[in-house]
């Protein structure tokens, strides 16, 4: 398993305020991303009786396509990160192989 794709991944979750929430997000990012060299940092706040946590996770990773990512979501992501997201942002960087400012050399 090479991991040598540069991985930046935002997902905003959002429910009732219970205090809970940053928690139970990073619960589900280590459970969902476990193996990946990823880490994450939670921005949280409460807004209208709502919760609402930004998750950014950044690193290295496996995949070589947000579509990648997606699939690997729906496999392993419970119902809890699915009913609590309500966006996300992917973007994957595949690693070039040689070397990049060589130009065609």
């Amino acid at each position: 398993m090479a991991m040598n794709n540069e991985t930046y991944l935002d997902f905003c979750f959002i429910q009732q305020e219970t205090g809970h929430l940053a928690g139970e997000v990073d619960h589900m990012l280590k459970h969902v991303f476990e193996g990946q060299y990823l880490n994450w940092y939670l921005d949280e706040k409460v807004q209208d009786g709502a919760e609402i946590v930004v998750a950014e996770v950044k690193g290295m990773s496996e995949w070589t396509s947000e579509a990648e990512v997606i699939r690997h979501l729906e496999r392993g992501a419970d119902s809890k990160f699915w009913e609590t997201l309500q966006g996300y942002q992917l973007y994957i960087y595949p690693a070039n192989r040689g070397c990049s400012s060589c130009g065609s050399r």
